[in-house]
């Protein structure tokens, strides 16, 4: 009995030890996806590899990543070998060799929206240039879920995040500058935070101006809470100030703040036209989805647009393509936010000197039938 006993300690231990051996040298490595190698439950290695194929650990390590000489010969082997097997590279055991988990971590306001979707195309089109994944957490507009996710991400040891940010409230901001790992934020210019975002302010000045260039200057105003920087405070305060530069009285019965959604600009305009005999004869709505609910109800009231009533907004969204008429609308090419933010995130996960940590982004006009 005694004698069962330690030749069991003797067997767990040789086991252990081999793992332990095995991770130091980066050779506990991988699974067979091979169904029927699958049912034995067998682990193979790079070292095992090397053994099938008559070659050494660092040749199939080469093959692997396709870096160093490798002859023809030796390659075809090698890789009839993991064909055969089913090999796959685990990640976590390169992991552990590189200190790179090659994901990085993105968190978004929301998942539905047309900016979101077309800023994690550029983001994921750059990082999978340099192969890495993109792992996707949706707040909601939500400020405690964006901490919270912060931190999460942290721990679970992502190369890098990206914050595509709707405020740049002091709490998140405190949060960030405590993080270790490599960050951008896109949307929001966060002070003390490497930021790539679009000028806000100078866009509505320039959409503002561009509807008084038509001769109008009573101009109404549908916007969104302040608890959003860029599209809150910034684009309203570009409203506000070209009216003033042109000495034309800011109404404010003829601003309205509501959500981003549709009905949020339907209710908003709804609100405008009932509560005022002196009827403004523009909106400049501060998302496209907000203008294309006021769009409605003045539709409902046979106000005809632009003849009756100009409106203008910002976001060229593929809703405003299609809206009847087409919209007047500014463009950010939010994609290329995307990318700006992961061209710049790359360069600090791999250490690399970066130009500057603020981009601002340029804005385009894009005229429909509404101006």
């Amino acid at each position: 009995m005694n004698a069962h006993f330690h030749k069991s300690i003797e067997i767990f231990l040789a086991v252990i030890l081999d793992f332990i051996f095995k991770i130091d040298n980066n050779e506990y490595g991988a699974i067979i996806e091979n169904s029927q190698l699958m049912e034995l439950q067998v682990m193979i290695t790079i070292l095992d590899i090397a053994k099938m194929a008559n070659v050494s650990r660092t040749t199939v390590s080469r093959v692997l990543n396709n870096n160093g000489y490798v002859s023809n010969e030796a390659r075809e082997r090698v890789l009839k070998v993991i064909k055969e097997t089913g090999y796959i590279p685990s990640q976590q055991a390169k992991s552990l060799r590189t200190k790179e988990t090659k994901v990085v971590g993105v968190i978004l306001p929301k998942i539905s929206t047309e900016t979101s979707s077309k800023v994690v195309s550029g983001i994921d089109q750059v990082l999978s240039e340099h192969g890495y994944q993109i792992l996707l957490a949706i707040t909601n507009l939500q400020v405690e879920k964006e901490i919270e996710y912060l931190k999460l991400l942290a721990n679970r040891q992502v190369d890098g995040i990206v914050l595509v940010a709707t405020n740049v409230q002091q709490e998140l901001v405190e949060e960030i500058q405590k993080l270790r790992v490599p960050f951008i934020v896109i949307g929001q210019n966060m002070p003390g935070v490497p930021s790539v975002y679009y000028d806000d302010y100078q866009a509505a000045k320039f959409l503002t101006q561009t509807v008084m260039n038509k001769g109008k200057k009573k101009i109404a105003y549908i916007g969104v809470h302040e608890t959003d920087q860029a599209v809150g405070v910034l684009r309203k305060k570009g409203y506000i100030d070209a009216l003033k530069e042109n000495h034309i009285p800011v109404n404010e019965k003829w601003i309205e703040i509501g959500s981003f959604r549709l009905e949020s600009g339907y209710e908003c305009m709804k609100k405008i036209i009932q509560n005022n005999e002196d009827l403004p004869e523009a909106v400049f709505a501060a998302t496209d989805r907000i203008a294309i609910g006021a769009m409605s109800y003045l539709n409902e009231k046979n106000i005809r647009i632009p003849e009756d009533m100009k409106i203008v907004s910002i976001g060229a969204s593929e809703l405003s393509k299609y809206s009847s008429p087409k919209l007047t609308t500014i463009d950010y090419e939010n994609e290329k936010a995307g990318k700006a933010g992961a061209e710049i995130l790359y360069k600090k996960m791999k250490q690399e000197s970066v130009e500057t940590d603020k981009i601002v982004l340029n804005y385009r006009l894009i005229i429909g039938n509404t101006l």
